[in-house]
């Protein structure tokens, strides 16, 4: 979880292929209207989000037994709460990091949605994870396999291609 920008998908990719588990990005459950309005610049409303958030949930319930990683914003605790509705042992990796850090990478990216315009809103929106919420926050700057094993250190996870798993 965390704003755009802030590394999810990459990280998430990292650590769905250490866990030897499917990945989904979350962006791809947007709807096309949704799509649309980020493009614009203009901030997705609670309403856009929930039909979001639950197909993410669901798609989540449907590999409990497995287990799965997906990149999703998350960035409300009433946002992950709909999460886990559905998938109650999810867990969350809030990739956390300064707005200037961030924009930058926005930025940067070729051919996103998502523009920069839209990182100050992000972090408006943004409650960090509260007590009693599963998870874990890492440092965004640090790199991907760093942050992948942090994880894994902080969830005590082995991963599946770990010759002695």
């Amino acid at each position: 979880m965390g704003v755009t920008g802030s590394g999810k998908t990459t990280v998430g990719e990292a650590l769905s292929r250490r866990l030897g588990v499917p990945f989904a990005d979350a962006d791809d459950f947007h709807s096309p209207a949704s799509i649309a309005k980020m493009s614009a610049g203009v901030p997705l409303q609670d309403a856009d989000r929930l039909p979001w958030l639950r197909s993410i949930g669901a798609w989540l319930a449907g590999h409990a037994a497995t287990g799965a990683v997906a990149s999703c914003s998350a960035l409300k605790r009433a946002y992950r709460d709909v999460l886990r509705a559905s998938a109650p042992s999810v867990a969350f990796v809030h990739l956390h990091g300064d707005q200037e850090t961030v924009r930058a990478r926005v930025a940067a990216r070729p051919g996103h949605f998502m523009p920069a315009s839209l990182v100050a809103s992000q972090f408006q929106t943004l409650e960090p994870l509260e007590p009693g919420e599963h998870g874990v926050v890492l440092d965004l700057r640090r790199g991907v396999e760093e942050l992948v094993e942090d994880y894994l250190a902080a969830a005590g996870a082995r991963p599946a291609t770990d010759p002695g798993a």
